[in-house]
């Protein structure tokens, strides 16, 4: 991501967190699509304050040292918000929200920055998740499966 485009998603990002009334202390999501989102969000929360952190979820837990799933910044207790660059199925969402809960996370919600309307908000949103996307493949003149 270049750096412009990594300062307006943080921007974009934290004001649509915010704008949906979830107060996070860190945001996060399976490595490696919602690795740059999340940290973007949290370097534009230095200069819009309140600060927000950021954590990663592995796919696996290391097999080494610490052997955690999740890295960086997240503790059991943790109101957090899960990113996703990009919305398809909603697996990759529910692996992440799997990974926090498990550790003690309190899931506010998810934050996607492109909605593929394929199916997989509304799966969340079945599962009582809210869901709030920056774009949907609609508005880009994207079709489905491309």
């Amino acid at each position: 991501m270049s750096a412009e485009g990594q300062h307006l998603i943080g921007v974009v990002g934290l004001q649509a967190i915010r704008a949906a009334g979830w107060a996070p202390a860190s945001v996060g999501g399976l490595t490696m699509g919602a690795d740059p989102v999340a940290y973007a969000i949290a370097r534009a929360s230095v200069d819009a304050p309140p600060l927000v952190q950021a954590f990663s979820v592995r796919k696996t837990a290391k097999d080494h040292g610490m052997r955690r799933r999740i890295e960086g910044n997240f503790t059991s207790g943790t109101a957090v918000v899960v990113i996703e660059d990009v919305i398809t199925s909603g697996a990759s969402a529910l692996e992440a929200i799997g990974a926090v809960t498990a550790e003690g996370g309190r899931l506010l919600g998810v934050l996607a920055v492109v909605d593929r309307e394929q199916g997989g908000r509304e799966e969340l949103e079945r599962r009582g998740l809210q869901v709030v996307s920056l774009t949907t493949t609609t508005l880009l003149g994207i079709t489905a499966g491309t």
